[in-house]
């Protein structure tokens, strides 16, 4: 069945009160750290040397007619785009999903950022034409990485751009590398698929100005197409020379990095270097110290050098910390904060070594959860509340900027601390982009956050940096000692109210996958009419906070509005008997074909009885059950 789409989005109001070959490798390779020889990274950043351009200057060899015509090939680059990524299958072993992040696709989104980057920095820079485009490149513990690395190092090269592999890195690291003075490229591309299977893999793509937007990647996986198309018909594309990449350190940099801001910002009174290591304070006899001990949960992706590098070198005892070496498996859980076998695991880590703090980290470190000293799990509404009390604390009535899916809870906590809450659409470049553009608007905004983990401060380039957050924690937690507060960082955030329910339900789009996306713009948009012509009593579209969105979360009424990802809207139930049952919130997937339902409820059986009322009013007799999978809905009815 062909989906429909609607003419135009609904729009939101204005906020009223807050607004694959061979390289050549330049200098001798080193480990990036002990234990971990195979994965290589060298010295010295600013050694530097321009690689060779390509003849063409990268653009596109073929005739007219062959580029012109993308077609169905064109498509399977098209539909790697996820928001403001790139993500695709990139090994066998799927069931029902074939490959389609191929090096031979890898290679031409390479080159196409590479000259859309070129084009960019010319029109930024007005006196710019031409010269060098330097460009980092890191990546996760993949099995795929090291294949396609060399198709992306590949596609850089033939667009011109000279090439430094940073190797096994974080995705914040890649991204300070454009900001940190010894590196201070260009732009950064992060290979990573976050915390999806290992199976996936992916790219993050950055400029100095940050990560780029969804229409950006989108621009660049349309040329990325055409490409594709005409290499697929054999046009152009000759290999010739291998590019010359060079090889850097930059993992060491960025955990000096972050320990001078630890050093600096705590300022031991007697152990300025090392502020993990002990202290003596008032409550404390002048004989006793205490030495900090943090548990880390790296699950096997590249959290490990935040133990090595940042902790243990500020004195701190990690004993007992999980899965720090990289796995491209990950064979003991998938590293990834709002998963309950790392968050319990690190728990139990904590409680058994008695550790002040437990810290779980997912792939590519940015996005981060906690475990304070008690085994609390600190994530998602509970993270955001720990960083609201500790941002507000620095910046009275602040704006704190979520997703939608956040509780009523939150909004009090954030409002009893002086501070004001604006709710918007999910997708944590989305969330930073509306702190940005309430900034931009005079409305000062240090903390924007998603319930996943994301979380981006404005002190730290709105960069979503899961290793940042956690140092702001260990600020806290060292401080909080300093002055003689009893308790852990929990204590923080003691008086949070929680939801009596919370639910997620997924319902998988049926049919092809190049119909996925305008099949789930259909039943999302099929929702909200719904609603709006009256079918569904009892439902209203969310005012969200304190930023008006009573046509849904979707894209502001401003001069320049943000692109739409993925179409979603927040409603409330009210039962004719008991009043507000509490809230749903529907969207489609940027990553995967379905869509979410999250629901949360104050009343026991809450989310039960909203999950009814939608299957017997919309699921039921919308026809959007011919092509959405709705038994996970009628599952949990029953």
């Amino acid at each position: 069945m062909a989906a429909t789409i609607p003419a135009s989005p609904a729009t939101l109001q204005p906020c009223k009160k807050n607004v694959s070959g061979s390289m050549l490798i330049r200098s001798p390779p080193r480990p990036w750290r002990r234990r971990l020889p195979q994965h290589v990274v060298i010295a010295d950043a600013s050694s530097s040397s321009r690689g060779p351009k390509a003849a063409t200057g990268g653009r596109l060899e073929t005739s007219t007619d062959a580029a012109a015509v993308a077609g169905e090939d064109g498509d399977v680059i098209r539909r790697l785009q996820n928001g403001p990524d790139v993500r695709g299958v990139a090994l066998e072993g799927e069931n029902g999903r074939a490959v389609d992040l191929t090096p031979l696709a890898v290679e031409v989104i390479a080159e196409s950022f590479g000259e859309w980057l070129r084009e960019e920095l010319q029109q930024l820079e007005s006196g710019r034409d031409g010269g060098e485009v330097r460009v980092s490149v890191g990546r996760d513990p993949r099995l795929s990485g090291a294949r396609l690395g060399a198709a992306l190092f590949a596609g850089l090269a033939r667009a011109g751009c000279s090439v430094f592999d940073v190797g096994l890195a974080t995705t914040p690291a890649c991204f300070m590398s454009t900001k940190l003075p010894r590196f201070s490229y260009d732009a950064s591309i992060m290979m990573t698929a976050s915390h999806l299977p290992y199976t996936r893999n992916g790219l993050k793509l950055f400029m100095k100005r940050g990560g780029l937007t969804s229409g950006e990647v989108e621009g660049v996986c349309d040329r990325a197409a055409r490409k594709y198309v005409a290499r697929k018909m054999g046009l152009g594309g000759g290999r010739g020379m291998p590019p010359v990449v060079m090889r850097v350190d930059l993992m060491s940099a960025y955990a000096q990095h972050l320990r001078n801001i630890i050093k600096e910002r705590v300022a031991h009174p007697t152990h300025y270097d090392t502020p993990l290591k002990g202290f003596k304070a008032n409550k404390i006899p002048i004989t006793e110290i205490h030495h900090y001990a943090v548990i880390v949960n790296a699950g096997n992706g590249c959290g490990g050098f935040f133990t090595w590098d940042v902790l243990e070198k500020l004195g701190a005892d990690t004993t007992g910390s999980l899965h720090l070496e990289p796995d491209g498996k990950f064979p003991h859980h998938m590293p990834n904060p709002e998963d309950t076998t790392a968050m319990s695991l690190t728990r139990d880590a904590v409680l058994d070594h008695g550790a002040d703090l437990g810290v779980v980290f997912d792939t590519d470190v940015d996005r981060s959860g906690v475990v304070d000293a008690t085994g609390a799990a600190i994530n998602g509404d509970r993270l955001i509340a720990l960083m609201s009390a500790i941002v507000l604390d620095e910046h009275p009535g602040t704006t704190v900027v979520t997703d939608a899916r956040t509780s009523d809870g939150l909004t009090r906590f954030i409002q009893a601390r002086g501070g004001h809450h604006c709710l918007y659409r999910v997708g944590y470049r989305n969330v930073i982009d509306k702190g940005v553009q309430l900034n931009a608007d005079g409305v000062e905004t240090h903390l924007m956050m998603e319930t996943t983990g994301h979380g981006a401060l404005k002190e730290n380039n709105f960069l979503d940096d899961g290793a940042y957050i956690v140092v702001k924690i260990i600020i806290e937690m060292v401080r909080m000692r300093l002055v003689g507060l009893e308790g852990s960082v929990g204590t923080l955030i003691m008086d949070l109210e929680e939801p009596a329910e919370s639910k997620l339900m997924r319902m998988n789009i049926l049919g092809e996958a190049k119909y996925a996306k305008q099949r789930g713009t259909q039943a999302v948009e099929t929702f909200r009419n719904h609603i709006q012509e009256g079918k569904l009593n009892g439902w209203v579209l969310d005012d969200c906070g304190d930023c008006s969105v009573s046509q849904g979360c979707l894209v502001d009424t401003n001069d320049d509005p943000f692109d739409v990802d993925a179409y979603m809207y927040r409603a409330k139930f009210f039962d004719e008997y008991k009043g507000e049952l509490g809230w749903v919130h529907i969207r489609q997937s940027v990553h995967n074909p379905n869509i979410a339902i999250n629901m949360q409820s104050s009343i026991p059986g809450g989310c039960k009885s909203m999950a009814k009322d939608l299957l017997d009013r919309y699921l039921l007799t919308s026809g959007v059950n011919e092509f959405v999978d709705i038994t996970e809905v009628q599952k949990f009815v029953k």
